[in-house]
C-alpha cells in the first residue's frame, strides 16, 4: 500500500501541471487583460474591452493601437507591463508561477494589492463554515432516508418521500436562496432570519453563547439553500445503492440461516452499499465547499472562497484565479486519494496495488 501511495502522489504532480498548463493558456487567451481592465478603469469605460475593435468601414485596429488614440502614453503601458510581468514571454511567466506555487507563494493581487494567501486565508472559514455543515446535514438526513426508502421499497412512504426528493433536485439553489429570502428574511412576509453576512456587525462584543446563537442564526438560510440539491442527489444514490445490495444472493442466504434484518443490514449490506457514496465523497466536497457556494454566497453577501475566484475570473486577476485553482485542484486530487484509501478501508477485498500491477 505504501508504493501504491507514494506512486498516487507522484502522479499528482503531472497532473496538476497539466491543469495549469491548460487553464494558463485558456486564461492568456481570453480578451481583455488585466492591463485593459485597469485602463478601463481609469478611463470610466468597458471592463469587457475585446483585443481588437471594428472602427467601422471594415478598419479594424489592434490593443495597441486603441491605446495610442485614447491617448494613453505607451511609456505608462510598458511600466504596467513590468510591474504585472507581462514584458517576460509567457512560458517564462508559466514556469516562474509553478516555481513559486511550489512553495506555496501565489504572489500578490493586481487590483487588491495583497497577498493571495492573505486574500484566502481571510475567505476561507466563511467556505468552511458553508461546506461543513452543509456536508453534515446532507449525510446526516440522506444516509438514513435513502436506508429506509430501500428497505421500504414501493411502499407509499417512498412513493411521498421520493415526490419531494424530485422536486428539490428540481430546484436550483440559487432560486430556493431566493425563496427563503423572500418568505423568512424580511423579503414579502416573515423577517426571521438576517440577509446578509456571516455574523452581526456586533459579534464581538456578545457573550459566547450569544455569538453561538448568532452565528447559527445568520447561516440557517445559506445552508439549507445549499443542502437542497445535494439531499436529493444523495438520498437516491443511497436507495438504490442499498437496494441493490438486499436483492443479491448473500442477503439471502444471511436471512436463511437465521441472521436478524439489523444483522443482515448493518453486518453485510452497509460496507457494500456504502462503497458508491464513498466514491463520490471527493466530488462532493469539492463542490459543495467550493463551487456550489458561489451563488450562494453572492445571494446572502458572504465573502467566501468561491465568490473570491469569481471576481478575480471577471477582473482578469491572475494571480487569484491561478492561486485558488492550483488550491481547488490539490485539494481535488488529495481527496480523491482519500477516497480510494477509505475504499481499502471499508472493504478490504479491494486491493490498487495489485489491481495496478
Amino acid at each position: 500500500m505504501a508504493s501504491y501511495i507514494l506512486r498516487r502522489l507522484l502522479l499528482m504532480i503531472p497532473t496538476l501541471l497539466g491543469i495549469m498548463l491548460l487553464n494558463f493558456i485558456i486564461v492568456q487567451a481570453a480578451p481583455g487583460g488585466p492591463i485593459d481592465q485597469l485602463l478601463a478603469r481609469f478611463e470610466g469605460m468597458d471592463s469587457m474591452a475585446s483585443t481588437r475593435l471594428d472602427v467601422g468601414g471594415g478598419e479594424v485596429v489592434t490593443r495597441d493601437e486603441s491605446r495610442g488614440s485614447r491617448g494613453v502614453d505607451p511609456r505608462f503601458i510598458e511600466q504596467l507591463e513590468k510591474q504585472f510581468g507581462f514584458d517576460q514571454p509567457a512560458h517564462e511567466r508559466f514556469l516562474g508561477m509553478i516555481g513559486d506555487y511550489a512553495t506555496f507563494d501565489f504572489g500578490n493581487s493586481f487590483f487588491r494589492d495583497r497577498p493571495v494567501v492573505s486574500l484566502m486565508i481571510e475567505r476561507l472559514p466563511v467556505s468552511i463554515s458553508l461546506g461543513l455543515w452543509t456536508t453534515l446535514l446532507v449525510y446526516l438526513v440522506s444516509i438514513p432516508l435513502g436506508i429506509r426508502k430501500a428497505l421500504q421499497h414501493g411502499s407509499s412512504f417512498d412513493i411521498w418521500t421520493s415526490g419531494l426528493v424530485i422536486v428539490g433536485y428540481a430546484i436550483p439553489g440559487f432560486l430556493f436562496a431566493i425563496l427563503l429570502i423572500v418568505l423568512f428574511a424580511g423579503g414579502s412576509y416573515w423577517d426571521l432570519f438576517p440577509l446578509r453576512g456571516l455574523v452581526s456587525p456586533n459579534f464581538e462584543d456578545l457573550s459566547t453563547w450569544s455569538k453561538i446563537k448568532d452565528y447559527f442564526w445568520h447561516i440557517t438560510l445559506p445552508v439549507i439553500a445549499m443542502t437542497i440539491g445535494s439531499f436529493a442527489t444523495l438520498t437516491m444514490l443511497t436507495k438504490n445503492s442499498f437496494l441493490d445490495e438486499i436483492h443479491k444472493q448473500y442477503v439471502l442466504t444471511a436471512r436463511a440461516k437465521g441472521a436478524s434484518d439489523r444483522r443482515v443490514l448493518y453486518g453485510h449490506v452497509f460496507r457494500n452499499g456504502m462503497l458508491i457514496i464513498i466514491a463520490g465523497m471527493p466530488s462532493a466536497l469539492v463542490t459543495i465547499f467550493f463551487t456550489g457556494s458561489l451563488l450562494i454566497e453572492v445571494i446572502f453577501s458572504l465573502e467566501g472562497l468561491g465568490l473570491l475566484g469569481f471576481e478575480a475570473v471577471m477582473q482578469r486577476d491572475y494571480p487569484v484565479i491561478f492561486g485558488t485553482l492550483y488550491l481547488y485542484t490539490l485539494i481535488g486530487l488529495i481527496l480523491k486519494l482519500i477516497s480510494d484509501l477509505t475504499y481499502v478501508w471499508v472493504d478490504p477485498r479491494i486491493d490498487f496495488e495489485t489491481r495496478e500491477s
